[in-house]
C-alpha cells in the first residue's frame, strides 16, 4: 500500500496539514495503540519507514541489502553529510517529525545542489530513544520523501541504520550527479564577479529568535504549546525555520551560467561568505540596497538555517532568474573578509556549534 500523500496542499512558507502536522505522539488519536521502538523488532520498524520511500532513479539495488547499488554517472559525482542532534539542531518540543526529516533532507540537498550537481540518493541513519512511537518514524520518513520529491525529483532514500540513543539523531549521506560539469567550488571567485542570492536571508534566523522569546515555558524551556501558539500568529517564520523550502534546484541553473563560486547558506549569509573569501583569496562586500525590504539587516546577515544558495558570477553572465544581486567580489584586504557597503562586518558572523550552543535540551 502506498503511503498517504501528506504534502498535498503544502506551500512555501506555511505548515502542511493531516496526518504531517501530528505530534510525536499518537495517544491521543481514537481507537489508536500506539507502538514504541523498545517495543518493535528492528525488523519491523524498518519495514513500516522504507515501504514509505519512492525508489531512487539512480538506485540499480535500493534499501534491503548490505549497500545499496546506484547506477554510475558518466562523469564525477558528489558526496557529502550533515548531521542533526536534539539539543543544538532542533528540539522535540517545536518540532514535529514530519518537519525534522523533511528539514533533515533539505540540509543535505542544499550541498549537494551548492555543488552544482544534482541529488541521487540519501542514506539515512537514526538513533532515537526506545519511547519514540514508530508511528511518529513513519511521519518522519513521509517528510523525507516529500522533501525528496519537491526539491529532487528522482532521488530517493537508497538505505540507512536504526539504533537506539537518548540523544535523538539524525545523520545523513547525500549524492549527487555532476552530469559532466564541473564541481562548483568556494574557491572560484574572482574581484570583479556579482555576488548573488537565490531565496530568504534571515527568515528562518527571526523564527528561532521567536521560538526562544516566546516559544518557552516560565523557566525558559522549549514547550510545544508556546510554539504551537507562535504557529498560528507567526506562521512565515516558523515555518522558514522548521519546514524550510528555498530554491535549491537553483543550484543547477546556477551551475550551467557559469558560477564562479556557490555554497549553501546555512550558518549565517556574513559567515558563508567569510568562507568563500577565504577559500578564493578575496574579500565580499555586501550592499546594504539589496536588503532593503529586510527587518533587521543584521539578522539577514548573520542568521542561518534559510539554506538559500551563495554564489558568485563572473562580469556579464546572466544570473538564473532565482538569484538576486546582493553584492561584489573585491580584492582581497587585511581588515576583514566581509563588509557591508565598504564596512567591515565584525564580530560573530553567524552560527558556530562549537562556541553558539548553550547545552540546554528540550
Amino acid at each position: 500500500m502506498a503511503p498517504q500523500n501528506t504534502f498535498a496542499s503544502f506551500a512555501p512558507g506555511t505548515f502542511p496539514g493531516g496526518a504531517a502536522a501530528q505530534d510525536w505522539s499518537s495517544a491521543s488519536t481514537p481507537g489508536y495503540a500506539p507502538v514504541s521502538v523498545g517495543e518493535a523488532s528492528e525488523s519491523q520498524i524498518l519495514e513500516r519507514i522504507l515501504r514509505r520511500f519512492p525508489q531512487a532513479a539512480a538506485a540499480v539495488v535500493g534499501p534491503g541489502d548490505d549497500a545499496a547499488v546506484m547506477a554510475p554517472s558518466v562523469g564525477s559525482f558528489v558526496v557529502t553529510s550533515d548531521m542533526m542532534i536534539h539539543g543544538p539542531d532542533f528540539r522535540l518540543a517545536w518540532t514535529r517529525p514530519y518537519e525534522l526529516g523533511w528539514k533533515a533532507a533539505v540540509t543535505n540537498l542544499a550541498d549537494v545542489y551548492a555543488m552544482g550537481a544534482r541529488p541521487t540518493g540519501l542514506v539515512v541513519a537514526l538513533a532515537v530513544s526506545a519511547d519514540i512511537e514508530v508511528a511518529a518514524l513513519e511521519r518522519m520518513a513521509d517528510g523525507l520523501a516529500d522533501a525528496c520529491a519537491r526539491l529532487a525529483p528522482g532521488c530517493g532514500i537508497v538505505g540507512g541504520d536504526l539504533s537506539v540513543s537518548d540523544t535523538f539523531t539524525v545523520a545523513i549521506t547525500a549524492f549527487g550527479d555532476l552530469e559532466e560539469r564541473p564541481a562548483v567550488l568556494r574557491s572560484g571567485a574572482r574581484p570583479g564577479d556579482t555576488v548573488a542570492l537565490a531565496g530568504a536571508a534571515g527568515l528562518a534566523a527571526h523564527g528561532i529568535d521567536l521560538l526562544f522569546e516566546r516559544g518557552v515555558d516560565s523557566a525558559g524551556l522549549p514547550s510545544r504549546e508556546a510554539g504551537d501558539a507562535l504557529r498560528a500568529t507567526r506562521e512565515r517564520e516558523i515555518a522558514a525555520q522548521l519546514l524550510p523550502y528555498p530554491p535549491l534546484p537553483a543550484g543547477l541553473a546556477a551551475s550551467r551560467a557559469g558560477a564562479s563560486a556557490m555554497m549553501d547558506v546555512s550558518d549565517g549569509l556574513a559567515l558563508d561568505a567569510s568562507r568563500i573569501a577565504t577559500a578564493s583569496g578575496v574579500s565580499i562586500d555586501f550592499s546594504a540596497a539589496a536588503f532593503a525590504d529586510a527587518s533587521d539587516v543584521q539578522r539577514a546577515l548573520r542568521g542561518g538555517e534559510d539554506h538559500a544558495l551563495l554564489a558568485t558570477f563572473p562580469p556579464g553572465a546572466a544570473l538564473p532568474t532565482e538569484f538576486r544581486p546582493i553584492g561584489a567580489v573585491l580584492p582581497a584586504r587585511a581588515e576583514g573578509a566581509v563588509s557591508l557597503d565598504g564596512a567591515v562586518l565584525e564580530g560573530n558572523l553567524g552560527w558556530d556549534p562549537y562556541t553558539a550552543w548553550d547545552g540546554h535540551n528540550g
